[in-house]
């Protein structure tokens, strides 16, 4: 992996003032809207993780409850479900930023570097 510095230009050859398109309101706001869907969701999975982590290690009987009379127990229906969770939050993830983020994403990359998203991105060693 090379360690050298990449920069992009506008498109007149300037590179774009990081510092202040980090301090702009537009930015910001990205910034914003994005931290308030990833960090709540990020904390909700990591506390189901450890629930079912913590349930293996401190409840092998209850994990080991078979269901409805069948070898399935509840420790792999739990272990299935965070499949399935995860599944379910890439989809939300997805259809929101499809929805709500990516536009202004574009939009901002756009007014930074001066080329639209069907241009060519020329990146400067």
């Amino acid at each position: 992996m090379s360690t050298e510095r990449r920069t992009v230009s506008d498109g007149r050859g300037v590179p774009p003032d990081l510092e202040a398109v980090r301090r702009s309101e537009e930015f910001e706001a990205l910034r914003r809207s994005f931290r308030r869907v990833v960090f709540p969701t990020t904390a909700a999975f990591l506390a189901w993780y450890a629930l079912y982590v913590l349930l293996a290690a401190y409840a092998p009987e209850l994990m080991g409850t078979r269901l409805g009379g069948t070898t399935i127990t509840l420790g792999l229906v739990l272990g299935l479900g965070q499949f399935a969770t995860t599944f379910a939050i890439t989809m939300a993830y997805r259809r929101w930023a499809d929805r709500r983020f990516d536009a202004r994403a574009e939009a901002l990359r756009e007014r930074i570097t001066g080329t639209s998203a069907g241009s060519t991105r020329e990146v400067q060693p």
